[in-house]
């Protein structure tokens, strides 16, 4: 280099989900990250971010979290881009915290390797979790929930909250107790269970977390601390 290295400065890693709405960065541009179910530009989206690219000229980002961002907006485009936004319905990420940490793989029928439905199934089961939620006054707790529909793990279903990876049509493996911010792996908690089965178990889980959480405790956290999974300290001991 030619030149000394300052010293290391202590980091850490405070969220894996992406910030909605407008942020900006010091070379003075802005970005504005736009919710994407599943990562699926249907039509109306299409026809929004076609409207954009039109004015737009900074990029388009997709994130890992299956998001878009309209990227290196300057200053002077940002009021236009908000309109075009607001045009097609998309000025305001009404998604409850719960749909924003939620992601599926594409599986059947885009993937020759998937067992089961993921992205096709996903919207059904998020509203049937999210009535769980609502009776145990969970409605606005951020919890991730990743499902893929064979058990590569595309959607990074093995560091989830709650993930489901598929193993024949209609049947998942359960896996409770993954790290909010990614940092842990889960376990699994029930084996080829249909969608009845599941939801049995999450109404038991999530009940106990409502009921029994400390202040400021993710559900995975929860789940290790109350004894319903045990933690997975490392990788070789996933299986265990």
């Amino acid at each position: 280099m030619g030149a000394p290295f300052q010293d290391a400065r202590t980091f850490t890693f405070t969220s894996n989900g992406d910030s909605y709405g407008w942020n900006s960065t010091p070379d003075r541009r802005h970005h504005r990250t736009v919710f994407i179910r599943s990562g699926r530009l249907d039509l109306k989206l299409l026809d929004a971010f076609r409207d954009i690219a039109r004015i737009h000229r900074g990029t388009f980002r997709l994130t890992p979290n299956q998001n878009l961002i309209i990227a290196g907006v300057r200053t002077e485009d940002r009021a236009a881009i908000d309109a075009l936004l607001a045009e097609h319905g998309l000025e305001k990420d009404n998604v409850s915290p719960f749909r924003r940490n939620a992601i599926a793989c594409v599986a059947l029928p885009t993937c020759g390797l998937a067992m089961a439905e993921s992205e096709r199934y996903l919207p059904t089961l998020l509203e049937k979790i999210e009535a769980i939620l609502d009776r145990h006054g969970l409605a606005d707790e951020p919890i991730t929930l990743r499902m893929s529909g064979c058990p590569n793990g595309c959607s990074r279903p093995y560091i989830a909250e709650i993930g489901l990876t598929g193993r024949a049509p209609g049947k998942y493996n359960l896996y409770l107790g993954g790290g909010f911010h990614g940092e842990r792996l889960n376990r699994m908690v029930r084996e080829n269970a249909g969608e009845a089965a599941i939801l049995e178990d999450l109404d038991d889980a999530l009940g106990r977390y409502a009921r029994e959480r400390q202040a400021g405790e993710h559900f995975g956290d929860f789940t290790i601390r109350a004894g319903i999974v045990r933690a997975v300290t490392e990788g070789r001991l996933f299986n265990e």
